[in-house]
């Protein structure tokens, strides 16, 4: 197909969630709260993290930049599918569309990278405590940042690209919630197998190579865990992991089966939980289960409520 045919793709429509029109209500209401949670969740632990000086080391400026980048990753997909829910206007723009997916994959692959550096940082904390200083320096965290930002974005610029170079057929009816790639790829009426190369081998990149850095980090750490000679050392430690391995699971799980481990059996509806888990849930999940757990951050709350309680007085 030409380019002006091409060029003709104006909009996609977006099915959105597979719920029934009498409870349109109730599933709005419940993503609206859930998204106002991830967003002042993760904004109150970057003021956290910001305002208190003894927050200022590695593991929470990494979790202030995951911070971040869990709203923006939130951001990319439900205020549009809670407009879409709202209005029942499921229509998006092809240059909408198209924006979507890259800001989509570049926050995902960045969560991804993030998560890395984290459990890089716990590694060398438990397993290397005295050369941690050496290890996790302020350049090298800054350097982590910034090489997860430069590799994500790279990421999806590539799919971008790649993307906007196909033909779509007369049907652009996107059976997700929002302009997912896998489900634009099939309403192509192009040739995708260099798009499905990319995705396999950009996605073993940005995604299993991380969670196999994950896996091993954690497997040294259990391994320290093991040799600690103290109980309240054991448990140290597993409340400083615990929280981080279940972020690691809820998110790589629901990504890796998705995308890696597709079903035959699986049913769109089947698909659209499963990224429900890991573009709403886990965002959401993330500042409860690193605060509420979390001593320090704790601290910081209290310290700045009894602040915000004096100046008030």
């Amino acid at each position: 197909m030409r380019r002006d045919n091409r060029s003709s793709t104006s909009e996609f429509l977006l099915l959105g969630l597979p719920i029934r029109p009498g409870q349109q209500g109730v599933f709005f209401s419940l993503f609206l709260g859930m998204y106002l949670t991830t967003v002042l969740g993760n904004l109150l632990i970057i003021l956290l993290i910001r305002l208190d000086s003894r927050l200022h080391t590695p593991m929470y400026f990494f979790l202030s930049h995951l911070a971040f980048t869990d709203i923006s990753f939130s951001s990319v997909t439900v205020p549009k599918m809670l407009m879409n829910m709202q209005t029942q206007k499921l229509s998006i723009t092809y240059e909408g569309c198209i924006s979507q997916t890259y800001f989509f994959i570049l926050f995902a692959d960045l969560d991804s990278f993030l998560i890395t550096s984290m459990a890089y940082d716990r590694y060398a904390a438990i397993c290397h405590p005295l050369q941690y200083t050496t290890i996790m320096s302020q350049s090298v965290c800054v350097m982590l940042v910034a090489g997860s930002w430069v590799i994500a974005s790279a990421c999806a610029l590539l799919h971008t690209l790649l993307l906007a170079q196909l033909s779509f057929c007369a049907d652009r009816t996107v059976p997700h919630f929002f302009c997912d790639l896998g489900a634009l790829l099939k309403l192509s009426c192009s040739d995708t197998s260099l798009n499905q190369l990319v995705i396999f081998t950009v996605g073993l990149i940005a995604i299993m190579l991380p969670f196999l850095c994950i896996l091993v980090s954690y497997g040294h750490i259990g391994t320290t865990i093991l040799w600690v000679p103290s109980t309240r050392g054991i448990c140290k430690a597993l409340s400083t992991c615990g929280s981080h391995l279940s972020v690691v699971t809820l998110y790589y799980g629901a990504i890796i089966g998705l995308y890696f481990l597709p079903s035959p059996n699986n049913t769109h509806d089947k698909n659209i939980i499963a990224s429900l888990m890991y573009t709403v849930v886990t965002p959401m999940l993330n500042p409860f289960i690193y605060s509420l757990r979390n001593k320090d951050m704790k601290g910081a709350l209290r310290k700045f409520l009894n602040k915000k309680t004096h100046s008030s007085n």
